[in-house]
């Protein structure tokens, strides 16, 4: 991740552990003027990149020239290099930097002091806090002790957040939200960054939609975490929903053919955080999560609160008229939902059957109907209603088996002699 190769502070071109290891630093990784590690490449007009703080700085001092190629510059507009950032993300993440002894608690390279001076200096200059912000970083990454200690400084969420609603930067953006993210947990703080963003007239929420455009993974998944966290009442979810792209940039966490487990998990937990409104459900379903959610659900190697979290989210579009049409419409996800039933946890059976339920018999559609039967349905949601399920869901159950009894009473015998097992209550 970005903090981890910020953490390394790499300021040589080889780095050595205690087993005399040798890990070898890119030198496209490093900026030619101080030949650290960039922490945020950026391009000149003359195409060569270097680190953020260090070109700036060398700007600063007066100079008109790029100082690897002395050429005078028509523009010192920088060009953030995503290319190359990401690049260095990847190389950090593949390096297996060794513990201390066994034992050995690994040593803070970041003081409390340090921290304390670096938000200060945050304060007094936003436009320039990205590598004070990286120190926060990394001292709030160390230990529970850190984040605790955090939270308790005066001012320091609103420091944090005004520099959300003034910044540019998508490295900005990734810190300060990495930093929610560690410390949201704690108490007081979600109420806190809440109040902030909602109830002020910042405008917090572009931050999170260029991190979920152009982020590194592991920010999408952590905007993902801190607007669920924040996402507590009808005004903030309102909010969020209603931000230009922040809904749609949600979903694609979901829906991506690429996107990665832990962000899927991420995205379908803020968008049933969310989407508790009819006009956002409508939305989900014009995006396409109907389609999406059966796919999820038909994969055999989707993990158990994927699976829960999807069927929730299905349950959740089911209530409206727009989702119920589009799950009955999908023959691929009616089938889906019915397979999980009765073969991955209770909750999944639980949503399953409401979804099924609100299709086949509140809407009286055929086609789920046939859909349902057609997989094996009737065997299923008999077996569900002799399970340890819930009143509801054994109530339901009753009324899905009335309306299949009714549409197909041969099925209905085709499963009694099949199923003699079977034992009615």
């Amino acid at each position: 991740s970005l903090s981890l190769s910020l953490s390394l502070s790499i300021r040589a071109e080889m780095v050595r552990d205690k087993s005399e290891l040798f890990v070898t630093v890119p030198s496209l990784f490093r900026c030619p003027i101080s030949m650290d590690v960039m922490t945020s490449p950026v391009s000149l007009c003359t195409g060569v990149t270097y680190d953020r703080s260090s070109i700036q700085t060398w700007i600063d001092n007066g100079h008109n020239t790029c100082p690897a190629t002395m050429q005078v510059l028509h523009t010192t507009d920088f060009i953030p290099n995503l290319t190359l950032r990401r690049l260095i993300h990847l190389w950090s993440d593949s390096l297996h930097l060794r513990q201390p002894e066994s034992g050995a608690a690994p040593f803070p390279t970041v003081s409390k002091q340090q921290v304390i001076d670096s938000i200060r200096k945050i304060e007094n200059n936003m436009e320039k806090s990205l590598n004070y912000l990286l120190k926060v970083v990394e001292f709030a990454k160390f230990s529970d002790e850190n984040r605790k200690f955090l939270a308790k400084i005066d001012n320091f969420v609103p420091t944090i957040v005004g520099v959300v609603s003034n910044a540019y930067e998508i490295e900005v953006f990734e810190s300060i939200i990495t930093v929610l993210d560690l410390i949201i947990s704690e108490s007081g703080v979600k109420e806190q960054v809440h109040r902030l963003m909602f109830k002020s007239n910042r405008d917090c929420l572009s931050a999170f939609v260029s991190v979920l455009q152009k982020g590194s993974l592991s920010s999408k998944i952590e905007s993902a975490s801190v607007l669920e966290s924040i996402a507590f009442d009808v005004e903030s979810q309102r909010t969020i929903t209603e931000k230009q792209g922040l809904l749609y940039e949600l979903y694609r966490l979901v829906s991506s053919e690429t996107s990665e487990t832990a962000m899927v998990e991420a995205g379908l937990s803020c968008l049933i955080a969310v989407s508790t409104s009819r006009p956002v459900k409508k939305e989900l379903v014009r995006f396409g999560i109907v389609r999406t959610a059966g796919k999820i659900l038909s994969c055999s190697d989707t993990v158990v609160p994927v699976i829960e979290k999807s069927l929730k989210l299905l349950e959740m579009v089911s209530t409206c008229t727009e989702g119920r049409t589009a799950i009955s419409d999908d023959e691929n996800c009616v089938a889906a939902i019915v397979h999980r039933l009765m073969k991955v946890s209770s909750a999944t059976t639980e949503h399953g059957v409401v979804v099924l339920w609100s299709v086949c018999y509140l809407s009286r559609d055929r086609t789920a109907q046939e859909a349902v039967m057609k997989s094996n349905g009737l065997t299923k949601v008999l077996l569900v209603m002799q399970s340890n399920c819930s009143a509801s869901a054994r109530q339901m159950c009753g009324d899905l088996v009335k309306v299949f009894r009714v549409n197909s009473k041969s099925c209905l015998a085709s499963y009694e002699t099949k199923t003699t097992h079977i034992m009615p209550y």
